[in-house]
C-alpha cells in the first residue's frame, strides 16, 4: 500500500465516548501500514461539530475515509462532502438524509432502551442560558453501551464518558454525503443505545455495503475491533 496514493483514515467517535475508544481499531489499521487520525469530537452540536471534523479533514494532504461510531456517523454525513473524502463508513451510526435530524430518524422505530437511562444537566454558555447535555446512567451504562466488553472496563467506560449537548437531537444535517460518496456500514446486532433497524435503515438508504455483527454492543469498536478494522480497510482498498 502506498502512502501517497492510500487514504488517510479519520476516525470519528460518537456520544459518551472519545477517541480512546477506538484504541484497538487504531491498532489493527496501523498493522495494516495504514495512516490513521482520531480527533476529539467536541459533542456540542450537529453543526459545529461536523465542520471541526471538516476542519480536521481539511488539513490532511490526500484522500481521507472518514469513520463514523454512532453520533460520528451524523458529523460524517455532513463533513464528508469535503472534496478530498473518497470514502465514508458507519460503525453502529446513524446515517442521515439532509435535512433530517437525529430524533427524527430514531422517531421511526421503537426507542432503544437508552433513551430512558439518561441523566440531564446543564453547562454554561458564554452570553447566553445554560444549555443541557445528556450523560448514560452509570448503572445502566455497561448494558446498554458495552454488554460484550469486560465489565472492569465499562466500569472506567462509565466514569469516562463524555456528555453530548442535548440540542445535537434536534439539528438537521446540512448535507448527506453519501448521495455522492460510496459508503460501508456496520450494524450492531444486539445494539441497546441505537435500534439497529436505525442502522440498517440508514445504511441501506445510503446505498452503503453493509456487515451485520450479530450479537455486538453499541461498543462494537472495542469489543470486535478486527471486525471493524477489517470492514475500514475494506473502504480503503476500494478508493486506493
Amino acid at each position: 500500500m502506498t502512502t501517497q496514493q492510500s487514504p488517510t483514515v479519520v476516525l470519528v467517535h460518537g456520544a459518551f465516548a472519545d477517541a480512546g475508544s477506538w484504541a484497538g481499531v487504531i491498532t489493527e489499521l496501523q498493522g495494516h501500514g495504514v495512516a490513521v487520525v482520531a480527533p476529539p469530537n467536541p459533542l456540542r452540536g450537529l453543526a459545529a461539530d461536523s465542520a471541526y471534523i471538516a476542519s480536521v479533514v481539511s488539513r490532511i494532504d490526500g484522500p481521507v475515509v472518514l469513520v463514523g461510531h454512532s453520533y460520528g456517523g451524523a458529523l460524517i454525513t455532513v463533513a464528508g462532502t469535503a472534496e478530498n473524502v473518497v470514502g465514508l463508513v458507519y460503525v453502529a451510526a446513524y446515517a442521515l438524509e439532509e435535512g433530517e435530524s437525529l430524533g427524527e430518524l430514531q422517531g421511526r422505530f421503537p426507542l432503544s432502551p437508552l433513551v430512558s437511562n439518561l441523566d440531564e444537566s446543564t453547562y454554561p454558555v458564554p452570553g447566553a442560558e445554560p444549555a443541557v447535555e445528556v450523560t448514560i446512567k452509570a448503572g445502566a451504562f455497561p448494558q446498554i453501551f458495552a454488554a460484550d466488553v469486560a465489565e472492569s472496563v465499562t466500569r472506567v467506560l462509565a466514569v469516562a464518558q463524555r456528555p453530548l449537548a442535548a440540542g445535537a437531537f434536534t439539528e438537521t444535517a446540512a448535507a448527506a454525503a453519501w448521495k455522492t460518496k460510496p459508503s460501508w456500514a456496520l450494524v450492531a446486532g444486539a445494539d441497546q443505545a441505537i435500534n439497529p433497524d436505525v442502522e440498517r435503515f440508514g445504511a441501506e438508504r445510503a446505498g452503503a455495503t453493509v456487515v451485520e455483527a450479530d450479537g455486538a454492543s453499541h461498543a462494537v469498536a472495542v469489543s470486535r475491533p478486527k471486525a471493524v478494522a477489517e470492514l475500514i480497510l475494506d473502504a480503503v482498498r476500494a478508493t486506493s
